[in-house]
C-alpha cells in the first residue's frame, strides 16, 4: 500500500508498506529499524522473542515521546518488565502491527510530535 503525505517534508515518513518491508521517504526497507523525524537506524533485533529491557532501554535513551512498537504482521505485546526503562522515563509505548505503526507514526509526525517507530521484521 502506498502512503501519501499531503506536502513535502524534509521529515522522515512512511510512503508505503508491504508484507516484510517498509518504505521511509521511498526507500525500500526490510530489517528492523528505527525511524524519527529526523533520523533512521537499523535496530540488530532479529526477532520479537529476542527483545530484551536494552532493547527499550536504547530506545528511552532517544528521547521520544512516544514509542511505537511494530511487532510484525501481528500484534505481540512484550513482557512489562521489559519496556520497563520507557515507563520509568516517563515515555509511552504504543504496540501494534507495523502497518498500523505506519500509519499511526505519519499522523503523529505530521502533529510535531516527538515520535519513534520501532518496527520488528523477522
Amino acid at each position: 500500500m502506498k502512503l501519501h503525505a499531503s506536502a513535502r517534508t524534509h521529515l522522515n515518513t512512511f510512503t508505503g508498506y508491504g508484507e516484510g518491508y517498509v518504505m521511509v521517504n521511498g526507500e525500500r526497507h526490510a530489517a528492523s529499524l528505527i525511524v524519527q523525524p529526523e533520523r533512521i537506524a537499523a535496530w540488530p533485533l532479529a526477532a520479537f522473542a529476542a527483545l530484551t529491557e536494552d532493547h527499550f532501554a536504547r530506545l528511552a535513551a532517544l528521547g521520544p515521546e512516544v514509542v511505537l512498537l511494530g511487532t510484525g504482521r501481528r500484534l505481540r505485546f512484550p513482557h512489562p518488565q521489559l519496556s520497563a526503562p520507557l515507563a520509568r522515563a516517563g515515555i509511552g509505548l504504543e504496540v501494534m502491527d507495523v502497518q498500523a505503526a505506519c500509519r499511526t507514526y505519519n499522523i503523529l509526525m505530521a502533529e510535531e510530535r516527538r515520535v519513534l517507530a520501532a518496527l520488528i521484521f523477522e
